[in-house]
């Protein structure tokens, strides 16, 4: 019962077992939750639905590293908090979530400094994060795109 709820909450009901880049389908996933569920945008949801993700994450992800090795790919739990976390107070635009999503996905990706350096921690805790770190550089790099392009439809602020 324990790896199969950690394989549920991990995989994000699934997402995880994408037979290509389901780091990415996990990080769609989170942004689509986000785009078509208005409730989730609220920051009394938003910010316990990052910390929820993020605590199931960490047990999760230990919990599938014993069954898959080092930071699984099915894992993607992280991705979505990572998600998440690129959108945290951002105004809400379709452009503001594809910005954010591209810029996540980036910062994943290419892991720059403490991005990597965070992917060694130990267990459930290397695999979030990383995406933490990732999730917060892509939120603070789509705040100064929206400071330098005042100009473009970002939307409204919460």
């Amino acid at each position: 019962m324990r790896k199969w709820t950690a394989r549920v909450i991990g995989s994000a009901f699934g997402l995880g077992y994408a037979p290509l880049a389901p780091g990415t389908v996990g990080s769609a996933g989170a942004a689509l939750v986000y785009l078509y569920l208005p409730a989730i945008r609220e920051p009394l949801v938003h910010v316990p639905m990052i910390l929820l993700s993020v605590a199931l994450g960490v047990w999760a992800g230990g919990v599938m590293e014993e069954e898959y090795g080092e930071d699984p790919s099915q894992a993607v739990i992280d991705e979505v908090a990572g998600q998440w976390i690129a959108l945290l107070f951002i105004p809400f635009s379709p452009i503001t979530v594809l910005l954010a999503f591209i810029l996540f996905r980036l910062f994943d990706i290419l892991k720059p400094g403490p991005v990597d350096w965070a992917q060694r921690l130990p267990g459930g805790w290397g695999i979030m994060t990383d995406d933490v770190l990732a999730g917060i550089f892509a939120n603070v790099t789509l705040r100064a795109i929206m400071l330098v392009l005042p100009m473009l439809p970002f939307g409204v602020a919460l």
